[in-house]
């Protein structure tokens, strides 16, 4: 029956969420800032190819409308072909997942790492560090990641329609995650959080969408 699919799935979720809070609590008093400090004083952030690979995720986003626009035109030329399917499920998991993504950030309320925009206050750049919980904007907007959001977001309905395509997006996703703590602009433990967000509102959404294999 699908109650029990669903039961299954939210004790799974329970459990996955537990275990990320564990290891987000981890990160955030014994490996947050010493990986912090050591991006800053190797300028492993000055490495361009770090900073490429940080770019598709809002690229991704962007176009997302788009594709689901074309999706839904070609949908009156009869049923979707599978990919098609697992495509259209895949960019409104990612829409999905960043909004969720945003909604949280106003709730934790995390500095970054380092100061980028309009002086943002941020551990490296003026010693801010910690959670302020339901202070909103964009200088406090770091935990949960939305690129690991967006990336988990998109490829994990991937790789639960398609189990062939799961090494594919595990080789294209890690290096993607890795450049977000390389370039100073996320915490480990807000790649972790925002990963795990993106994986789980990815899998809710290939299960609505029947699209797991049996």
């Amino acid at each position: 029956m699908l109650e029990n699919e669903y039961r299954r799935l939210l004790r799974c979720t329970l459990i996955i969420t537990a275990l990320c809070i564990g290891a987000v609590l981890i990160c955030y008093f014994w490996i947050d800032r010493p990986v912090a400090f050591f991006v800053y004083r190797h300028h492993i952030n000055s490495v361009q190819v770090f900073r490429w690979l940080t770019y598709p995720p809002p690229e991704l986003q962007n176009w997302s409308a788009l594709v689901l626009t074309i999706l839904v035109v070609r949908r009156a030329w009869g049923p979707f072909l599978r990919w098609q399917k697992v495509l259209l499920v895949a960019c409104l998991s990612l829409i999905v997942a960043d909004d969720f993504r945003i909604s949280l950030g106003d709730v934790f309320g995390r500095y970054w790492p380092e100061t980028w925009t309009h002086d943002n206050p941020s551990f490296i750049g003026t010693g801010t560090y910690g959670f302020h919980p339901f202070q909103r904007g964009d200088d406090i907007g770091s935990f949960p990641s939305g690129h690991a959001c967006r990336i988990l977001g998109f490829a994990t309905v991937w790789m639960i329609a398609m189990p062939g395509s799961r090494v594919v997006a595990v080789v294209v996703c890690t290096p993607m995650l890795v450049s977000l703590v390389a370039m100073n602009y996320h915490f480990v433990s807000d790649v972790i959080a925002g990963s795990v967000l993106g994986a789980l509102i990815a899998t809710y959404a290939a299960h609505l969408a029947r699209l797991q294999t049996p």
